[in-house]
């Protein structure tokens, strides 16, 4: 057998190389936006105390070494999201972040264990703004490139076609035949058993409401999603959206979003929780399940939530740029558009 063919073959290097300057010339074109439009591009530390306290998001650890011979923990961020905020209480109003992430446990054809997130935040306005903002990104990128029609594995979608809004409940009850809100109590809390008297996916005794919830939205929703065009999918469950602030008009939903182009999750965004105290409870029962599930929990940061107390209301989204670059520019996996993939 050939010995496989590494990414710096020249040969290599070269087919991948358009996709490369489409990457640079989108990345040029995105911060002339952001530009444009008074934000400032920031650049957060990729060493942190805590990497999130999201369950099932796996980070890379290291050790710090100080002078004295001493060594603490830390990770290699998962998303620049609690220093962003940090800066949000500093006194910072529109800001934007393009850097490297890391995230262990993910490696697909959508996915690399580092990539490059794109990650903004308007401070007082609402997540309706947000949204607008990476709709318009979308569409910059396809300018960018020419494109007129992104294309993922035999699905299309048109980027400037006008997008499709669906609420979560909306989407599981046309495409799973779920009504979700039904399995949710009126303070939000999450009834397991009536999820899985009504789920059409298998799953095992064991598994909790978000468990069950997860197999839904992967094997029945998700394939459904920016199919023809942009799906804005939002208003998620409020237990699945610990960094969100929950809907003035029902607490069992969150202001939460995802935007989907050919079955492919594009970005994730919020209307910021500001409330401290309720997001150090988030913060405690994601890392309970974390650790009943992987034996392991991560730190609070106890100074992101210092900073809570003091930020303004604000919204924010994570845009993951590779996959972005990928739809507007023809390439089929993520390591076509990175410059040097991780080995």
């Amino acid at each position: 057998m050939a010995p496989q063919t590494r990414w710096f073959d020249p040969g290599r290097h070269a087919d991948r190389r358009p996709f490369l300057l489409a990457r640079n010339r989108i990345v040029a074109a995105i911060r002339h936006w952001f530009a444009e439009r008074d934000f400032i591009e920031v650049d957060c530390a990729a060493l942190a105390v805590s990497p999130g306290n999201e369950a099932h998001l796996h980070a890379f650890s290291t050790e710090l070494i100080l002078p004295d011979g001493s060594t603490e923990r830390r990770y290699l961020h998962t998303s620049p999201e609690f220093a962003a905020k940090k800066l949000l209480a500093a006194g910072e109003t529109r800001i934007f972040n393009l850097g490297h992430v890391w995230r262990n446990r993910e490696r697909t054809l959508t996915h690399s264990p580092e990539f490059t997130m794109l990650e903004w935040y308007r401070a007082r306005e609402d997540y309706e703004t947000i949204i607008a903002d990476t709709l318009d990104l979308v569409q910059l990128a396809a300018r960018t490139t020419g494109t007129r029609q992104f294309r993922w594995r035999g699905r299309e979608a048109n980027p400037f076609a006008g997008a499709e809004w669906l609420t979560v409940n909306d989407a599981f009850k046309a495409h799973a035949g779920v009504d979700l809100l039904a399995t949710l109590k009126a303070n939000g809390t999450a009834d397991a058993q009536a999820l899985a008297a009504v789920s059409p996916v298998a799953f095992g005794k064991d598994e909790s409401w978000s468990d069950i919830f997860s197999r839904i939205l992967s094997e029945k929703v998700e394939p459904q999603l920016g199919n023809g065009r942009i799906t804005v999918l939002y208003e998620y469950p409020a237990v699945e959206a610990a960094l969100a602030r929950t809907t003035a008009r029902d607490p069992r939903v969150a202001e939460r979003f995802e935007l989907y182009a050919c079955g492919v999750e594009l970005a994730n965004g919020f209307g910021e929780l500001t409330d401290a105290q309720e997001q150090r409870r988030r913060f405690v029962a994601e890392m309970d399940v974390k650790e009943q599930v992987y034996g392991e929990r991560y730190p609070i940061d106890e100074e992101l939530l210092e900073a809570l107390a003091m930020m303004p209301p604000a919204s924010g989204v994570a845009l993951g740029l590779d996959r972005l670059v990928m739809l507007a520019s023809g390439a089929t996996r993520i390591e076509q558009v990175l410059w040097t993939p991780v080995a």
